[in-house]
């Protein structure tokens, strides 16, 4: 659709251009930080057509949008006037210094950070996640061999994606903390160089630095980068203008990285080796209950924006274990029946067809991993339906902790798309085959659960009806 009247609508309802404090987006919602809440009409934000539901976070306005974002970013931009680059350093999270700090405060504050580090990465996660995976599957069934011109361009794209992945969160760290973007990849570059990651016998004026496998790291570089924003402020303090713009970089890297290969490099892999460990454990003894569990609460969890927050788990799973047992297994059983479920609503509305269309939409966007206009535009008014999608999570859920599902690649929005994930390296079906039931189940189950509870609704709806007509009758 043309965005152009939705973004002239959401304007007149947050208080102009002058009341925007940040414009952002992420896979699928357009965010808004506002300057004051108070000038914000909410109730007409609610319907505005174009958005299948809208957000309110701590001075920030979260339309969901789907797939189309991106154009609806570009037209509340170009309608706004707003300056993304001159506007970059007044981005916050929060508007109000009033704003009520309790856990759930916390936990959008820890959601959000991590949202704001990893989605901006996502379309380079997926793209590497899934060439990976399909560069698997020629070598294993169709004869490409592994030395082949067309496997190494293969490979060189998914390693352009993972094994760098510690520069793309250089620099989202560095922007998310204010500082220069550009230094934050320069420390993510500098710790995945090969005179550095992984090499033996490295020192720093005598100081002794553990080999570590930089490639594909997430907690060396975010401490790191952490480490500069402190750094960055001390520079600022004795460094004198006229010779800031030469010796602040400059003094700032020197410092920063020996810190980072010394300390934060030996703390990210310990913290590895201990998510490894704990994830064993917790499947080993409980995933039975903890991946069903899980598996009901993921749309929750995206609800909240702390989805990608378990992210970074994932990614030291394949890094200390060599596949990921939770977060990809979890995403990829609820957003399929998110998807089932939509698709059963999108059965019981068949008589209003623009709904129906655009939730049997929702519902396919959402089996191949994109699930939020199906949660925000079908599900979220049905409450009832979505113990529908929790049966069926349930259900795929302990089927998979039964037969230790697993995914051999990171990536985002799993789902149908991302099947390949679960493809064993070595072109083994088991893990595969697991994957395909523990998928089938999620839809079948979801969308027949769905169905019954949509039936008994309008059941009950058609005889409070008929007892309606007979008392008028009386």
């Amino acid at each position: 659709m043309d965005y152009k009247d939705m973004a002239k609508e959401v304007l007149e309802n947050i208080g102009g251009t002058e009341n925007i404090k940040y414009i952002g987006h992420c896979a699928t919602r357009l965010r808004i930080n506002v300057k004051n809440e108070a000038e914000v009409n909410k109730d007409a934000l609610a319907d505005i057509k174009g958005s299948h539901g809208v957000v309110f976070k701590n001075g920030q306005i979260q339309l969901i949008i789907g797939a189309d974002v991106g154009q609806a970013y570009n037209q509340m931009i170009e309608e706004s006037g707003y300056d993304t680059e001159s506007s970059q350093n007044s981005k916050e999270a929060s508007s109000s210094g009033t704003t009520k700090k309790d856990f759930k405060y916390y936990i959008d504050v820890v959601g959000g950070f991590f949202a704001e580090l990893f989605m901006p990465i996502v379309p380079a996660l997926i793209t590497g996640g899934v060439i990976l995976a399909v560069n698997n599957f020629l070598i294993n069934f169709f004869g490409i061999s592994a030395e082949s011109g067309t496997a190494q361009i293969i490979l060189a794209i998914f390693d352009a994606a993972f094994s760098m992945l510690p520069i793309y969160l250089g620099f989202t760290t560095a922007r998310k903390l204010k500082l220069s973007p550009i230094l934050g990849a320069f420390l993510g570059a500098i710790l995945v160089n090969p005179s550095i990651s992984g090499v033996e016998n490295l020192n720093f004026l005598g100081l002794p630095i553990v080999p570590v496998e930089y490639g594909g790291s997430i907690i060396p570089v975010v401490l790191g980068v952490g480490f500069m924003y402190y750094v960055d402020k001390l520079m600022d303090k004795i460094i004198p203008e006229f010779v800031k713009y030469l010796l602040k970089p400059f003094l700032t890297m020197l410092i920063v990285v020996p810190f980072t290969l010394i300390i934060f490099g030996p703390i990210g892999t310990v913290a590895s080796e201990y998510v490894g460990n704990f994830i064993m454990w917790l499947m080993n003894n409980a995933g039975f209950i903890a991946l069903p569990l899980l598996s009901m609460l993921y749309p929750y969890m995206v609800m909240l924006g702390i989805d990608k927050a378990t992210m970074p788990i994932g990614f030291q799973a394949i890094e200390s274990l060599g596949y990921d047992p939770v977060h990809i297994v979890i995403g990829f059983i609820s957003n399929l029946c998110i998807g089932a479920t939509a698709l059963a609503v999108a059965r019981y509305v068949k008589e209003d067809t623009e709904k129906s269309g655009a939730y049997f939409s929702f519902g396919l966007t959402g089996l191949f991993g994109i699930t939020e206009p199906a949660f925000y535009g079908a599900l979220i008014g049905r409450p009832k339906v979505l113990i529908g999608t929790a049966i069926g999570a349930a259900s795929a859920g302990l089927f998979a902790s039964l037969f230790s599902l697993k995914s051999f690649v990171m990536g985002g929005a799993p789902g149908l798309f991302t099947i390949l994930f679960f493809l064993e390296p070595d072109g083994g079906l088991n893990n595969m085959v697991i994957a395909v039931i523990t998928g089938t189940i999620g839809i079948v189950v979801s969308y027949i659960s769905a169905t019954l509870i949509l039936r008994h609704e309008k059941k009950k709806e058609g005889v409070a009806a008929a007892n309606k007509v007979d008392i008028e009758n009386v």
